[in-house]
C-alpha cells in the first residue's frame, strides 16, 4: 500500500541546492504585482485545484484573503523562515489546523516582532488552544518550480525543486509528535510542532494502488 519514497525538505535541499549568497536577501518580492502574486501561489498546485482555493496573497501587512474557494483549499506563498518563499496549498485539513498558524506568522513579522518571540507564542497557542494539530491525515501540494529555502545553520539559499506530487501528514494531538501511516521513519518538516508534516514522494503510476 505505501511503497513510497520519503523524503524531507532538508534532504531535498542537500541534494538539489546550490548556495545563492553568502548574505541571502528575503526571495518573496513584495512589489510583485497583484497577478503576479496570484500566479505565484497558485503555482503551489495543480490548476484544476488552485483556480478554485481560496486564495492569500502575501502583503507587507501580512496575509490578504483575496478569493473565497469552493473546494476546501488554500493556497499562498508561505515562509518558514523571512528569506523563504514557499508557494502551498493546504486542503480542509490544513486549512483549518494548520494555515491560522501561518497566517499569525505573517502578522507578527509585520508588527515587527522577531522570530524567537514568534515562535514562543505559537508554541504558547498551542499549549493553550489556540491553535489545534491536524486531526487526520491532510494533503498539502507544493508543486512550485520557485521554491526557495535557507539551509538551516547556514547562510546559503537554495533552489528546492517541487515535490512530485503532495504532502501526507498525521500529528499525535496528545504529545504533538509527527506520525504516519505510511512509515514509521519519515523525516519531517518542524518536527516536534503541531504543525509539524512529512513530504511523501508517491511511487511511480506503474505500481497501482498507492
Amino acid at each position: 500500500m505505501c511503497r513510497m519514497l520519503l523524503i524531507g525538505v532538508l534532504l531535498a535541499v542537500g541534494l538539489a541546492g546550490h548556495a545563492q549568497t553568502d548574505m541571502p536577501k528575503p526571495v518573496y518580492n513584495f512589489s510583485l504585482t497583484r497577478e503576479e502574486k496570484i500566479k505565484l501561489a497558485e503555482s503551489a498546485a495543480p490548476p484544476e485545484i488552485s483556480a478554485h482555493a481560496t486564495l492569500y496573497l502575501l502583503e507587507k501587512t501580512g496575509y490578504v484573503r483575496t478569493r473565497e474557494g469552493t473546494n476546501g483549499f488554500s493556497c499562498f506563498v508561505d515562509r518558514q523562515t523571512p528569506l523563504n518563499q514557499e508557494p502551498t496549498c493546504f486542503d480542509a485539513e490544513g486549512s483549518s489546523a494548520t494555515l491560522p498558524t501561518r497566517l499569525y506568522v505573517e502578522e507578527q513579522r509585520a508588527k515587527g516582532k522577531n522570530e524567537e518571540q514568534i515562535k514562543a507564542e505559537i508554541d504558547a497557542g498551542c499549549k493553550g488552544g489556540k491553535y489545534k494539530a491536524p486531526t487526520k491525515p491532510g494533503i498539502v501540494y507544493m508543486l512550485s518550480d520557485t521554491i526557495y529555502l535557507l539551509v538551516p545553520g547556514t547562510s546559503q539559499m537554495v533552489h528546492v525543486p517541487p515535490a512530485p506530487d503532495v504532502l501526507c501528514s498525521l500529528c499525535d494531538r496528545e504529545r504533538h509528535r509527527l506520525t504516519t501511516r505510511c512509515s514509521k521513519h519519515a523525516p519531517s518538516h518542524r518536527p516536534g510542532q503541531p504543525d509539524a508534516y512529512i513530504i511523501v514522494f508517491p511511487a511511480s503510476a506503474d505500481h497501482a494502488g498507492h
